[in-house]
């Protein structure tokens, strides 16, 4: 693992960098858009914002890159990014606050097209699971990594909002003093939403509606912690949860992927994440309880985002891979857009533990649909290895994984036949 850290740990590290100041903001947003005195509905139309330039960058950035190249489309949209996270505490109104997320989901999105394609290129067939492993891990690190930072200055002034931006400044140098110039990113245009639901209608339904809770959960977990009086500390600890449990359930909930039927493991993982939610539900101000509701609700979103993935891939001949992933991940982003719409429209109504009843809603309509798949196909077993391909992802590193998970299974079909 050494070895295949030695050649892209700069890129790893700027990851982290931006993760950072990335995930600071995104905390930020519910904790200064309370103190404003936004509501719950205006912050939700902010949150899918960012969803909305993600899901248009996915696209756009890759014709950018092959106008331009990847130095000067990373470097571009690293300066707009940076001066997007100092305006926030100078724009405070909430169509302002709009405007900006989109600017920075649009880079964020464009810089992950960059650095997934100088990744991809770095790596080999014989060590590219393991690249995009760590790809994985740095960024989920740097998410969590920023819930401390936040406890490093007052979300009421503009200390933190600067902060974050340097942190994105300061990410770019690492990567860019380190890279060589690539081939131009190649992505495959999604498949159309028929032909994908006709392969895999689990994958499909299933998820559109995990884009919803994985929005939600990122975007307005800081919003439910400032309405129900957490403190500062408290909502960054718990935003963090959301995410750490993610690090711990991946390796045994993609250990189990490959031995069993995947839908039987996504109806599990669903199952648990909505218990969880309605437990969150009524546990009240349980301070304890909700984080560990975080814990398990938010550990199971991101697997359950590689369990989609892989199920796919292994209703779909190979040839056929990288469309699916880009139309997932099309899928995937219209579900992140309309989520917290639905979530910030309940709070509001409904009051701040609404949050949980969405996301709870949410978890059971994903185990309803994979119960009721079982019923239509016989198999589900997992024929494509699973990679742990976080959500954050763009489609050059989702196309990446699904082609090395084609590879392990050949490679592993191969082996059993000179058995």
């Amino acid at each position: 693992m050494n070895q295949v850290l030695s050649g892209v740990w700069p890129l790893l590290l700027g990851i982290v960098l931006i993760m950072l100041g990335n995930g600071m903001h995104f905390t930020l947003i519910g904790l200064r858009g309370g103190i404003e005195g936004f509501s719950a509905a205006e912050l939700s139309i902010i949150t899918s914002g960012y969803f909305a330039g993600f899901l248009s960058g996915a696209r756009l950035g890759p014709v950018l890159i092959r106008r331009v190249g990847h130095v000067r489309v990373f470097a571009a949209l690293g300066s707009f990014m940076s001066a997007g996270l100092i305006a926030f505490p100078l724009l405070t109104d909430p169509w302002s606050w709009t405007v900006l997320r989109l600017l920075i989901g649009f880079c964020m999105s464009g810089i992950y097209v960059t650095a997934e394609s100088w990744l991809n290129d770095a790596s080999t067939n014989e060590n590219r699971g393991k690249v995009l492993a760590a790809y994985m891990i740095a960024q989920t690190l740097g998410i969590i990594g920023a819930q401390a930072l936040l406890n490093l200055g007052d979300a009421a002034t503009s200390a933190l909002f600067i902060g974050a931006s340097i942190l994105v400044s300061v990410s770019f140098a690492p990567i860019l003093l380190s890279v060589s110039p690539v081939p131009a990113a190649q992505v495959a245009r999604p498949m159309p939403l028929r032909d994908l639901f006709r392969g895999s209608p689990l994958g499909t339904v299933g998820i559109f509606f995990l884009g919803g809770v994985y929005a939600t959960q990122s975007g307005m977990g800081a919003v439910f912690g400032t309405q129900i009086d957490m403190t500062a500390a408290q909502i960054s600890l718990f935003v963090a949860m959301l995410f750490a449990g993610a690090l711990v359930l991946q390796y045994p909930i993609g250990w189990l992927s490959d031995r069993m039927d995947r839908r039987k493991l996504i109806f599990g993982a669903a199952v648990l994440g909505a218990v969880c939610c309605g437990l969150a539900w009524t546990a009240g101000d349980v301070l304890w309880a909700l984080m560990a509701a975080a814990f398990l609700a938010g550990g199971v979103t991101t697997p359950l985002y590689a369990l989609f993935l892989a199920y796919t891939n292994d209703a779909l001949s190979p040839e056929d891979m990288p469309a699916a992933s880009g139309g997932l991940v099309l899928t995937f982003g219209v579900g992140a857009i309309l989520g917290p719409l639905a979530a910030g429209a309940a709070m509001d109504r409904l009051g701040p533990f609404a949050f949980w009843l969405v996301l709870g809603a949410t978890f059971t309509a994903i185990a309803l649909y994979a119960l009721f798949r079982m019923t239509q196909r016989a198999t589900g077993g997992g024929e494509e290895s699973y990679l742990g391909v976080v959500p954050t992802a763009s489609p050059v590193a989702v196309e990446a994984a699904g082609a090395w998970a084609a590879e392990q299974a050949e490679e592993e079909g191969a082996a059993n036949d000179t058995r």
